[in-house]
C-alpha cells in the first residue's frame, strides 16, 4: 500500500492549482484546500489579519499536503479504517468533507452492518467497516468507489450548476466521475454508453 504521503501527493495532483469557480461552493481553492478550510485553520499567510483569496494563492503544495494529512486523514479517523478503504475515503474527504464518511456508512448499512449515518468515524463505523472488509476483501474498495460515483451523479442530478464536474462538454465523463473511477477496478468502470444513459435526463 502507498504511504499516506504518497496518497496525499496523488490527491494534490488531481486537485491541481488555484481556482475560484463561482459554481463551486468551496470558493477560492488551491491544491484542493478551500478558503473556508484556511479560515477555519486561521491560515493568514500574508499577515494582513484576514484570510482572503490572496492567502489561498500563497498556499504551497507542502502546506496543502500537511493540511490534508492532519485534518483530512488523521483527525477524521480514516487511519482506523481498513487499509483497502483508506485511499478512496481520504481522497473523498478532501473533495467532499464528512460526506465521504456518510457514503461509507450508507454502504455499510446496505451491506447489512447497521451504523449511524452521521459523517463521523467512531467505534461503530470502524467495527462495521472491518467486518465488511473481512467478508468482501476483494470488493470493499470497489463497492465504496461505486457508491462514491453514484453520489456524484445524484449530486449533479439535483444541482445543474455542478453537472460540468460530472459531464464534459463533449459528453464524456467529467472530473468527478473519473476521480471516483480511479479507485474502482476497470471491470466496474462505466462504458461511455452507460455514462451517456445515466446523464441523458440532464439534456
Amino acid at each position: 500500500m502507498l504511504s499516506i504521503r504518497d496518497i496525499a501527493d496523488e490527491i494534490l495532483d488531481r486537485e491541481g492549482g488555484y481556482v475560484n469557480d463561482p459554481d463551486d461552493p468551496g470558493g477560492a481553492t488551491n491544491f484542493g484546500v478551500t478558503i473556508h478550510t484556511m479560515r477555519a485553520l486561521g491560515r493568514d499567510l500574508d499577515g494582513d489579519g484576514q484570510v482572503t483569496p490572496e492567502d489561498v494563492k500563497r498556499l504551497s503544495r507542502d502546506q496543502a499536503r500537511d493540511i490534508f494529512i492532519e485534518h483530512y486523514f488523521h483527525r477524521p479517523g480514516i487511519a482506523r479504517l481498513p487499509e483497502a478503504l483508506q485511499p478512496s475515503v481520504f481522497d473523498m474527504h478532501v473533495n467532499a468533507g464528512a460526506n465521504a464518511v456518510r457514503i461509507l456508512q450508507r454502504l455499510l448499512v446496505e451491506m447489512g452492518h447497521p451504523v449511524t449515518v452521521d459523517g463521523a468515524i467512531g467505534p461503530q463505523t470502524v467495527a462495521a467497516a472491518q467486518r465488511a472488509a473481512a467478508e468482501a476483501p476483494g470488493h470493499i474498495a470497489d463497492a465504496y468507489g461505486i457508491a462514491r460515483r453514484n453520489y456524484y451523479y445524484r449530486l449533479a442530478d439535483g444541482r445543474p450548476a455542478s453537472r460540468k464536474y460530472a459531464l464534459r462538454r463533449d459528453g464524456g465523463k467529467g472530473g468527478w466521475i473519473l476521480r471516483a473511477e480511479a479507485f474502482i477496478s476497470p471491470r466496474f468502470h462505466l462504458t461511455e454508453a452507460e455514462h451517456q444513459a445515466r446523464v441523458a435526463a440532464w439534456g
